[in-house]
């Protein structure tokens, strides 16, 4: 009786640690994003380019030429409007955020932003445009 009652205690507790780990491990991701938005709001590419993850920044090459392809190819993440965190998942062993954007017209994309560990750091090692919902009033 007495083992059980401690192995329940311990799954318990195991249980709790994982739960307080994957919510920093969210927080973390998400403050990673966060931070390389608010560095394209303020065009500071250098900045921006930081958050990318070691292969971004090996295809770019150079912030600025990076600071080019968001603004052309994703010019919803260089100014958004609002930004909502949605579901982060786990897809073959990779961190997939999603994330709700609003552009300066009042368009909505949801983006997936490919995470990835690089030392004790989160990094951004892609973004998809997932295809769009239809938002109803």
């Amino acid at each position: 009786m007495m083992r059980r009652m401690i192995t329940a205690v311990m799954a318990l507790g195991l249980a709790v640690v994982m739960a307080v780990s994957a919510q920093a491990q969210d927080a973390e991701i998400e403050a990673t994003i966060s931070n390389q938005l608010e560095a394209f709001k303020a065009d500071d590419f250098e900045k921006a380019f930081t958050y990318a993850s070691p292969n971004i920044q090996a295809i770019f090459g150079s912030p600025m030429r990076f600071g080019q392809m968001v603004t052309t190819g994703f010019p919803m993440v260089h100014r958004p409007a609002d930004v909502r965190f949605l579901e982060l998942s786990d897809i073959q062993g990779f961190q997939f955020q999603q994330v709700e954007i609003r552009d300066g017209q009042g368009v909505f994309y949801v983006l997936a932003y490919k995470m990835v560990q690089v030392e004790d750091a989160w990094r951004i090692d892609g973004v998809q445009i997932l295809p769009s919902r239809e938002y109803g009033a």
